[in-house]
């Protein structure tokens, strides 16, 4: 065993000070003549602003006003009926802009494509539905997450957020743990306003285990009954199960009595 050397608590340091910093790209390759993404390159035509390899399948980039043509090229003329996938980037604060990408695959040539654009914040995209039934949803969620409108789209309304909530959870300007807003969420809905001094903000710290909880959820250390009282109560220390194969309760040897 090779000798250990202190970190200094790397995990703890940042690794990148600068706040717009980009990680290396995988590298970029033109597009050969002669083999199917040229192809397709030349079926697009001007539709196609830019094109280029990446990591074996062709990159894509397109006006975002063309995105509905050039998706029923895609899969009308040159083979790509699936769309694996659509989402969105915040580069809001870097650029000003949303990029906007979707995942196309060709199932018969074993192809992928990427196709992506750029678009500005309080614009809107046209929906793809009619061409992939598979981007319904995704539309949705990018709607939810991001804000970003998407026109034509048959049920465009919030996925995975209540419909009454604030904010589009990400974007890089929303709090990890939720605004204002999100910490009293449930309070207002399920108890009402006037219930807030009460019961208090939301906790919306995953790693936080408060075992005095309203209801006694949590019941570390000492077993009540349900949302009994403990006012009165000493803490308890936490026991573990004895098993035949480990005593957990059993304190652990250093590594000096292992040797």
């Amino acid at each position: 065993m090779r000798k250990y050397t202190p970190k200094d608590n790397v995990q703890a340091k940042a690794y990148y000070t600068d706040r717009f910093w980009v990680s290396p790209r995988v590298p970029q390759s033109p597009v050969e003549e002669g083999t199917h993404f040229a192809k397709v390159v030349e079926t697009l035509g001007a539709q196609c602003k830019e094109a280029y390899i990446v990591d074996g399948q062709l990159v894509v980039h397109i006006d975002a006003t063309e995105n509905f043509n050039v998706m029923k090229t895609l899969k009308e003329q040159c083979g790509y009926t699936q769309c694996s996938e659509q989402s969105a980037v915040d580069y809001l604060a870097q650029d000003g802009e949303f990029e906007l990408f979707w995942q196309l695959l060709n199932i018969d040539e074993a192809k992928r494509i990427r196709v992506t654009t750029r678009i500005k914040q309080g614009e809107a995209i046209e929906s793809i539905e009619k061409l992939y039934k598979s981007a319904n949803f995704a539309e949705r969620e990018l709607f939810d997450m991001f804000g970003i409108k998407v026109n034509n789209h048959p049920f465009l309304k919030r996925i995975l957020m209540p419909d009454d909530w604030e904010g589009h959870p990400l974007l890089k300007t929303y709090p990890l743990h939720g605004d204002e807003f999100a910490s009293w969420y449930e309070v207002d809905k399920i108890f009402g306003k006037e219930y807030r001094d009460i019961i208090g903000p939301e906790n919306r710290d995953p790693a936080m285990i408060d075992r005095y909880d309203t209801k006694r959820f949590s019941r570390i250390g000492y077993e009540v009954p349900f949302a009994a009282d403990y006012t009165d109560e000493e803490q308890q220390p936490v026991e573990y199960s004895d098993t035949f194969l480990v005593d957990y309760n059993k304190p652990s040897k250093t590594l000096d009595e292992r040797k």
